[in-house]
């Protein structure tokens, strides 16, 4: 455990997030946010999405590749050759369609097929093949890679709406740490004032100035306060475990909080206005990851629904490659145009039942995608909306909390002082410093709540990754 603290405490430093003060490390969320991105588990997968996305388009990319390509076959038998086969040579697939082919024959034997006859220097050949119906705008090796192109972009979008996730969560979590610790620490000063008021009481009944029943009540008041510090301190201690999930290091080793960890006090945190206006909120929403990765997939259901709607077409192949011999050592001496092989390939289903029902399942997933995304584009939109609305009622709260506190504090000082006097009871003075208490408690709520609320616009519009 003690090498878990010390590594910690590294990592920490080594991002410049600590502030020591009086043996305590303060991590503010700006750092605390920095490390969660760089060491997190979520982070590094989220940085393999980019690789999919790259890899997947270099996978498409392969199916243009130039091939080398060659075929022997021979048979020998009692000291005959029957056969002696050789083909070899070289296919560039192109983005038209077009495939280029150049390659070199040599056939002989005593019972070859008159057929595959060659002369003896063999054969040389070079040509085209290239779709005139079906494929000839696009075809399977096209679609593939142009839908990876777009799954890049999409591998992107998903990198950031796992990273967008990750912030919110592990935001939320630290600020219902930072409110559980400032609330332990108002719990903290109750407790220590009650427990001295108490002390004090015991000796004023001792002389004669405070009536018995006064320290019995003071008594009550400071076992009262103990309560809800132990039930802090839980809190606390919970929230700072919770936390510590959020701290790695190289996405492998999970790390605790150092001892002495602590979030920022109260007094470094201020109310968060709201930093978009209620008329951007749909330009806004409209460019959420989210949305944008339902617009790729529809993007990519459409260049489908191209292919399918090609594979209607008829197919129809055509295939042309002049030969020539290779003679004295020239290579074209011997050329000509009425010298070549040539091909015609035609096919076409009757019914065409199979291509028309998958066009048309095509179809129905693109319009099933498009109102998916109308109905989450509308969703986010009010979801921000209502979110927007509670960051604006926190700003208010909080302006009047303020106030509250610092009025609720004037009256318990000036109780505090009439108590003293012996012009006021401990009733009365218990009172005023429990309201103060609550004020406190509240205002370390709602600034908790403005920032969740600010957290939440960012999370839902999906910016996070981007601050």
């Amino acid at each position: 455990m003690m090498n878990m603290l010390i590594v910690i405490v590294l990592v920490l430093s080594s991002f410049n997030v600590l502030g020591q003060v009086d043996s305590t490390f303060v991590l503010n969320y700006q750092d605390f946010i920095k490390i969660v991105i760089q060491e997190h588990p979520f982070a590094k997968q989220a940085e393999i999405k980019i690789y999919e996305g790259e890899a997947n388009l270099l996978y498409a990319k392969g199916a243009f590749d130039p091939k080398i390509y060659t075929e022997i076959n021979q048979k020998l038998f009692k000291g005959d050759e029957y056969y002696s086969q050789i083909n070899g040579g070289l296919k560039i697939p192109t983005w038209f369609g077009v495939e280029l082919k150049g390659g070199y024959e040599q056939n002989r034997g005593v019972y070859l097929n008159p057929e595959n006859t060659t002369p003896n220097s063999g054969l040389l050949y070079a040509g085209v093949s290239f779709p005139i119906g079906q494929g000839l705008f696009i075809d399977k090796r096209r679609a593939e890679l142009k839908k990876a192109k777009l799954f890049s972009q999409v591998s992107e979008l998903e990198r950031q709406i796992i990273l967008n996730e990750l912030i919110f969560r592990a935001s939320v979590t630290y600020w219902e740490w930072f409110k559980n610790y400032n609330s332990l620490e108002v719990y903290k000063d109750a407790y220590r004032l009650a427990t001295e008021r108490h002390q004090a009481i015991i000796l004023s009944t001792k002389i004669g100035d405070k009536p018995a029943i006064d320290a019995l009540e003071a008594g009550i008041q400071a076992q009262s306060r103990l309560l809800g510090l132990q039930q802090a301190e839980l809190e606390y201690k919970n929230s700072s475990m919770l936390l510590s999930i959020y701290i790695w290091e190289d996405g492998i080793i999970p790390l605790e909080l150092a001892k002495g960890t602590i979030p920022v006090s109260i007094s470094k945190v201020t109310a968060l206005n709201p930093d978009i206006s209620y008329a951007e909120i749909d330009s806004l929403v409209n460019i959420h990851p989210a949305l944008n990765q339902s617009r790729l997939v529809i993007d990519q259901f459409k260049i489908d629904k191209r292919l399918k709607k090609n594979q209607l077409l008829p197919t129809l192949n055509l295939k042309y490659n002049p030969i020539t011999e290779y003679v004295g050592g020239e290579l074209l001496s011997n050329f000509s145009f009425d010298n070549y092989t040539w091909g015609l390939e035609f096919q076409m289903p009757i019914f065409l039942r199979k291509e028309r029902g998958s066009l048309k399942l095509t179809e129905l997933k693109i319009e099933e995608y498009k109102l998916q995304l109308s109905n989450k584009q509308e969703l986010l939109k009010y979801k921000v909306t209502s979110e927007w609305n509670k960051w604006n009622t926190t700003i208010s709260q909080i302006d009047l909390y303020t106030r509250t506190v610092d009025d609720t504090k004037t009256l318990l000082e000036g109780e505090q002082r009439l108590f003293e006097f012996g012009e006021s009871s401990l009733f009365k003075l218990n009172a005023r410093e429990v309201k103060y208490i609550q004020t406190q408690l509240k205002y370390i709520e709602l600034l908790t709540k403005n920032r969740n609320a600010a957290l939440k616009i960012k999370y839902i519009i999906g910016t996070l990754q981007n601050q």
